[in-house]
């Protein structure tokens, strides 16, 4: 019988920027030209985004926030470790770099032998994109999972090898930080990718949105899976690999409610309250407030990426286990804000 821990972590891109950059996303909500005259200036802001905002681009506010991160990334790599996986799931979401035009799957389980990955670009680690990182896969227990869920009736797609880009970043991020101070990362992994981004996958390349002649209605993507198939997913992706004789690390990989995805936010702040009330159902182990919450809310929150965390939430409610340590981490201009999660 195999054993499962439970991690749950972010992939955040600008923490990979340094501490004046890390404010870049707001930056470029700022540009809309359809931002209401009134939040073109901290002025206009709620006092608590003004105090964070400061008197220096953020800088002092993005310093805390990696000091906050960077504690429950060390701390997880600490429990990985401990554990001794034969390897990790990643549910992460794939924003428009390996799947493309060409085939957008509803949720793909990756059985590579291994692929090589870049550092982002202009990174903290002064590291080059010559500079490779190796990703080991674990095609046997990959294979076995896929089988599984499709014995189970999740139509599930599977890959030997990318078509596109060798690891998106919601994996690659992920290695990355858990490797922060660059000690190596030696245990597989199985990428299990996740379309969260649905309606704006092709139509906003997954990325920010279009300001300028945006797409319109008509024009956007069909939408992603359900959370209540993506719990299922997760509980099933549980059963499955408990019934192997693997020690799996089910992961993941993403923040939660993302400012450029929140237009009722004017696309400035996340949605803070929806957050949290996943957070203290989560907390709670309240899993049927997971299960029940309907794509509609995410879409308008700006949580798409919160599908991953559905995955996870759905072998959390099979393996019947509650969060042993869970944190969440708010911000007001650093775009998202995050959960962590051993169980």
């Amino acid at each position: 019988m195999g054993e499962i821990l439970a991690i749950g972590l972010t992939h955040y891109p600008p923490l990979a920027w340094r501490d004046e950059n890390m404010a870049m996303i707001m930056d470029r909500m700022l540009q809309n030209p359809r931002l209401p005259a009134r939040l073109r200036t901290p002025e206009g802001w709620p006092p608590p985004m003004r105090e964070e905002w400061g008197n220096d681009h953020a800088t002092a506010a993005a310093a805390r926030h990696r000091a906050d991160l960077l504690q429950w990334f060390r701390h997880q790599r600490a429990a990985i470790d401990e554990f001794k996986p034969d390897l990790v799931v990643i549910w992460g979401d794939d924003q428009y770099e390996n799947f493309k035009e060409d085939v957008i799957p509803p949720y793909c389980v990756c059985a590579y032998e291994g692929v090589d990955f870049s550092p982002p670009a202009g990174n903290i680690w002064n590291e080059t994109a010559e500079q490779k990182y190796h990703m080991t896969g674990h095609p046997a227990a990959a294979k076995f999972l896929a089988g599984g869920l499709l014995d189970a009736g999740f139509d599930t797609a599977y890959a030997y090898r990318p078509l596109h880009n060798p690891l998106g970043h919601a994996f690659g991020n992920a290695i990355l930080y858990l490797d922060y101070d660059r000690r190596g990362f030696q245990h597989a992994v199985v990428p299990f990718a996740i379309n969260c981004y649905g309606r704006r996958v092709i139509a906003h390349k997954g990325g920010l949105p279009t300001f300028h002649n945006p797409p319109a209605e008509a024009q956007l993507d069909p939408p992603s899976p359900g959370p209540q198939r993506l719990f299922d997913l997760g509980s099933a992706t549980a059963k499955i690999l408990l019934e192997s004789d693997w020690r799996v690390v089910l992961m993941a990989s993403s923040s939660w409610s993302h400012a450029f995805l929140t237009a009722k936010n004017h696309f400035l702040y996340p949605d803070t309250a929806a957050d949290r009330a996943l957070y203290e159902a989560l907390q709670a182990g309240d899993y049927e407030v997971w299960r029940s919450y309907p794509l509609s809310a995410i879409e308008d929150s700006g949580q798409q990426e919160v599908l991953n965390w559905m995955c996870l939430a759905g072998a959390l409610s099979y393996l019947n286990r509650k969060p042993a340590e869970i944190d969440f981490i708010t911000t007001w201009v650093l775009n998202s804000n995050k959960c962590f999660l051993i169980a």
